[in-house]
C-alpha cells in the first residue's frame, strides 16, 4: 500500500467535453497498463495536493470506482497559460514487479561544507531529477547528494558520488558517471570580474565626439603640434 490515496470516478465524456468537467472542479485521467484504458476524473483539489506530494516519483492507490489499483503518475498536463493541470495520466503497477520512476534529486549538507562556509562558494546545479527503478516500495520520493565535503572551487559532484538506496538502481545503464551534477563557483570572483570588464569597456575622454561632433580640443590642439 502507498502513503498517497485519491479517489477516481470512470467517465465518458471525451474530447473537448471535457471542458464540462473541469468547469464542475474535476480533473479528467486515464489509467494505463490494464487491458484497456480506463478514463476517469477526479476531483481538482484532492488531486492537486496528491500529485504535488506524490511527483513522478511515488505510488498511488487509486481508487476507480470501488476498484483498487497501485499507478504512479504517467504524464501531468498543464494549461499553458494559468498553469492549472487540465489532464492526468497514470500508469498501472503491480507491488512486486520493478518500475521506473522519475526522482529528484536534492543537495544535501552543502552549508555546512568547507566550500560554504570557509570560501563563501555556491554552487549550479546541472541535474534536477534522475530516472532510477524499484519495487514500488523501494522507490524513493528523492535522492540525496552530500555535498558536506567540497572544499575547492574546481570540485564537482558527479552521478558516480549518488549513493543510491538498498533495492534501487538508476533506469539508465548507460549514464555516464563523470556526469555533472553540480558544481561550485566564487560569486566574489565573478562580480570582480564583471567589474573590472565594465570598467574596460568605458571609452576613453579623447574618443568620445563631442556634442556638436567636432574633435575634442585636445585632440585640435595634438594635429596643429
Amino acid at each position: 500500500m502507498s502513503e498517497y490515496k485519491l479517489s477516481l470516478e470512470k467517465r465518458e465524456i471525451v474530447g473537448k467535453k471535457t471542458s464540462a468537467l473541469r468547469a464542475k472542479g474535476f480533473i479528467p485521467s486515464v489509467v494505463y497498463g490494464g487491458k484497456e484504458p480506463i478514463l476517469a476524473a477526479s476531483e481538482y483539489v484532492a488531486t492537486e495536493k496528491v500529485l504535488e506530494k506524490a511527483g513522478y516519483h511515488s505510488p498511488i492507490d487509486l481508487d476507480i470506482a470501488g476498484k483498487k489499483q497501485l499507478a504512479i503518475v504517467k504524464d501531468i498536463h498543464f494549461n499553458p497559460v494559468s498553469r492549472k493541470i487540465i489532464n492526468v495520466e497514470f500508469q498501472a503497477i503491480k507491488a512486486n514487479e520493478v518500475v521506473e520512476a522519475t526522482t529528484p534529486i536534492v543537495i544535501a549538507n552543502f552549508g555546512e561544507s568547507e566550500a560554504s562556509k570557509v570560501y563563501h562558494f555556491m554552487y549550479t546545479k546541472a541535474i534536477e531529477e534522475i530516472d532510477v527503478k524499484a519495487k514500488p516500495a523501494d522507490l524513493p520520493k528523492e535522492i540525496v547528494l552530500d555535498a558536506s565535503a567540497l572544499k575547492d572551487v574546481e570540485e564537482k559532484l558527479t552521478i558516480k558520488d549518488i549513493v543510491l538506496p538498498e533495492g534501487v538502481e538508476f533506469a539508465d545503464k548507460e549514464l555516464d558517471p563523470e556526469q555533472v551534477v553540480i558544481s561550485l563557483y566564487d560569486p566574489a570572483a565573478e562580480a570582480a570580474a564583471r567589474e573590472a570588464e565594465a570598467e574596460e569597456e568605458v571609452p576613453e575622454a579623447a574618443d568620445v565626439p563631442s556634442d556638436n561632433g567636432e574633435k575634442p580640443a585636445e585632440e585640435e590642439k595634438a594635429e596643429e603640434a
